[in-house]
């Protein structure tokens, strides 16, 4: 499975402390997201608009266990998210995961639109608009 990357794990070194020697992964080559925009705060996220460059990042389910561990899926810190991959040879139709930082304890001057749990304001917003990775290999 594919996961988009636009901040601290698109740095090879970072991926291989998180992972470990165990986890089988491989950058699969850059991508753009389009739709939502990266900001900084405590550690950076996505907010609706915009794109953002980052790299695909193939991982076993290891691997995603690990990832979601360290971007604090199970305290609420980052949901993690499916969004449809358009591009390149075969890609079309695929989805990969994309983690979004919660903006208030992150320290983000942005919101989510909608009401609810983050992680249901940021499927909704996904699902009923054009956000999409493009593969560029």
């Amino acid at each position: 499975m594919a996961v988009f990357v636009y901040g601290t794990l698109t740095e090879r070194e970072r991926v291989a402390t998180v992972l470990g020697d165990d986890a089988h992964y491989e950058f699969a080559g850059r991508a753009t997201l389009e739709g939502l925009h990266r900001v900084d705060g405590r550690y950076p996220t996505l907010v609706p608009g915009g794109s953002v460059d980052g790299r695909l990042l193939a991982v076993d389910d290891t691997g995603l266990e690990r990832l979601d561990r360290y971007e604090g899926v199970e305290t609420g810190l980052y949901v993690r998210v499916a969004v449809p991959v358009t591009g390149a040879a075969g890609t079309d139709g695929e989805r990969c995961w994309v983690y979004v930082g919660d903006p208030e304890r992150l320290g983000v001057g942005a919101t989510w639109p909608g009401d609810g749990p983050l992680r249901e304001r940021v499927r909704t917003l996904v699902s009923r608009s054009d956000v999409v990775v493009r593969d560029h290999e």
